[in-house]
This record gives C-alpha cells, structure tokens and sequence, in this order.
C-alpha cells in the first residue's frame, strides 16, 4: 500500500524517511511511526498508515501501540536504576529480596542470571490462563514454584513469558509498589516517554488496533525460511520454544482493555514511537537538556555480555547484556555498540551511546519473527549508511 508520511526530518536523515515510505509500498505496513534521537535532540518523527491494523482511520502522531517484548528493555533498565541507586545488589540471589523464589533448586539463581535469561525457569510447568497471569500475585508464585530446566547461571535461553514475573516481582519487592506504577514514575515520567506498562482507562482511545499479517510476496525476492532446527522447535508442543511461549494459554487478545490495563513487563507495553525512543535517550545521554536515567558506569553495565551462544529457546544464537539484546546477526543493532529490545512481529527500540543514537519504531502489523523484522531492519540499515555519510 502506499502511504501519505507525515512528520519531520532533519536534514541528513532523509534516507531514513524514504526506507519509512518504502516500508508500506514494499514490506507490508498499515500502520506505523519511527522517531529517532541524536544526542537528545529528535532528527526523525514518522507516522503513516492506519491506527488499527483493519481500519482506515489516519494514525495520528499521538497513536500508540503495544510493543511486545520491547518492554523488556524498560523493565531492565529499571532494575539497573535499582542497581545504581544502591538498591538491588546484581550478585545477590534472588531469593534475599524475594524468600519464595528459593524453592526448587533457585537458591543460587543471581539477580544478574534474573536479567540476562539465565534464570533456567522460561516455562510453567503448569502455564497460566490470560486471566492469571494479569495477577501478579499468581505470576509470581508460579515461577517461585517452578522448578529450573537448567541449572542456574549455566546456561541462557530467551525467557519469553515469565520475564514479567521474574522482573515485576523483582521491582515490587525492592521499592514496594506495582512495577507499572514505579516505571511510569521513575523511567516514563522523567524521560518525558509516553510509555505504559499497565494502560490507564483515560487512555485506551488513543491505542490503535494490533493484529497479525503475513509478509509480502516480492516479485524475484528470495524467500526467507527458518533453519530447520528452529522451525521444529517451534512446531513441537513439548519443546522449550514453544512451552516458553505457551507459558500463558491460550493467547490472549492484545486489544482487550483489560489486557491493556494489565501489567506484563515481558509483553505489553505501550507507547508511541517517540516514547520508546525518548526511554532509550534518557539512559544515554540528556534529553532536550533536561534528565538523563543512566549514569556512565549504568550504561556501560547494562550493555556488558552477560549471555552468548545457542539459545536454549530461539535455538539460535543470541546475545544479551543485563536485559537488553545486544547487536548480533540474529538480533542486529546498529552497531556492535548498540543495546536495546525487539518486539516479536515488529516493535523496536535501541540505544547507539557512540553516535548519540536512541531509535523507536512501532507497528500495528505484526509479521512472523522475533527479533528481526524486515520493516525495523529496513529503517536500521538506512539509519546506518546516514550515520556513515
């Protein structure tokens, strides 16, 4: 389809704007926005399309949509605020902030194997109902009684669905309050972010409709197949692919108010464009002069590699630092410097401290993938060749 772009663009970055346009002539986009900051100041501000996936009513600037996983590197950064602010010891177990979570052979588990999915616990041997796992309550008892696949700290595997409770629970027992509240007051609030974790009611007009699409046929393109290892994993019910990502069942519809309201830090963020890059350049740098999140030592902690190799879940190899992704070929960034979160179908955001880069990118048209969508790999790579000109 072709689409009327609105917003703006430095000078300098219009490459990104024409791989923008591009993305809905040739890749399959409704509805979208990017923005991308440098040195805390916004050189792109996109949105074109649709606001719901099956409607025709113009996306507005203001439009917001559920990121997915691009949550987790919120939820992340604030257990590093914690960690900066002399509150939650990375070596500690996790068990000395949460007594409950020592059952089953978790007395070891470290809050840094927490972080980067080396926690051994990315499945419920028992998965949890849409209706349970909004319950933080239930989330957290279920992984506290969820024996480890893996022995603690020896091993990484993408930790899909219990991220929410693992984190969440984290967050709550340390400062004593619900994780959406404290990331909204402590991450959104300060970095100016529109982002929720938890919708608010006053809010749920603005979000857009979310849904899944197929990708386009291109005329003379190679298609791209999964490896084999990887689309077995997927398509066998006792593998820890697909019982990670099974681990609430079934599916729950990402445009129920009540599924917005709730607070998953694994899966259901929300936030414009401009918001998810506004977190990233708050923990970078200072945006449009006023906070910076991070110090120095904080942004080069969070980005150290703490997990690489074979992925006990995607069953490819990735790499992660203290929560967040960190650039690699299945999961590519900007550059090897770069640190940030994909969403499964399509959400992106990053930071680049060398170049001063921090990017948001959010779609209403979820196609198949987990960390690499052709649409955010589009705009990465003319983002990329700018920076290089």
């Amino acid at each position: 389809m072709e689409a009327n772009v609105n917003g703006t663009v430095a000078e300098g970055f219009e490459a990104v704007g024409e791989a923008f346009a591009a993305n809905f002539a040739r890749l399959g986009e409704r509805g979208a926005a990017v923005t991308v900051y440098r040195d805390g100041h916004r050189v792109v501000h996109l949105w074109a399309g649709t606001r719901d996936v099956d409607g025709t009513e113009p996306w507005q600037e203001g439009t917001a949509q559920i990121i997915r996983s691009a949550t987790k590197g919120v939820v992340a950064a604030g257990l590093l605020l914690l960690h900066q602010r002399g509150e939650l010891d990375l070596d500690a177990p996790v068990g000395e902030y949460w007594p409950e979570y020592k059952a089953n052979g978790k007395e070891h588990t470290l809050v840094r194997h927490l972080l980067a999915h080396r926690a051994g616990v990315p499945v419920l041997d028992h998965p949890l109902t849409p209706e349970q796992a909004a319950d933080p309550d239930l989330g957290a008892a279920a992984v506290a009684a969820q024996a480890p696949v893996w022995e603690p700290g020896t091993a990484h595997g993408y930790h899909a669905q219990t991220y929410s409770w693992l984190t969440g629970e984290l967050i709550r027992r340390v400062t004593g309050r619900p994780v959406g509240e404290w990331i909204a007051d402590e991450i959104a609030t300060p970095a100016g972010a529109t982002l929720w974790l938890g919708l608010p009611a006053q809010e749920q007009s603005r979000v857009g409709r979310v849904g899944p699409v197929d990708p386009p046929h291109i005329e003379g393109a190679l298609r791209t197949r999964p490896k084999k290892a990887v689309a077995d994993a997927y398509a066998n019910p006792a593998s820890l692919t697909r019982r990670a990502f099974a681990a609430i069942t079934p599916l729950p519809d990402e445009n129920a108010p009540t599924y917005r309201s709730a607070a998953l830090p694994a899966s259901n963020g929300i936030a414009t464009a401009d918001g998810l890059a506004r977190v990233y350049a708050s923990l970078i740098g200072e945006v449009d002069g006023g906070v910076r999140l991070f110090t120095p030592q904080t942004m080069e902690l969070t980005r150290t590699e703490q997990s690489a190799g074979p992925d006990q879940v995607l069953v490819v190899n990735t790499r992660f630092g203290l929560g967040p992704m960190l650039h690699s070929p299945a999961s590519p960034l900007l550059t090897p410097h770069s640190f940030g979160h994909p969403g499964r179908g399509g959400a992106l955001g990053f930071a680049d401290p060398e170049s001063g880069i921090a990017f948001g990118y959010v779609t209403n048209a979820f196609q198949p993938g987990v960390t690499a969508d052709p649409r955010a790999q589009a705009l990465v790579r003319a983002l990329r060749e700018t920076l290089r000109t």
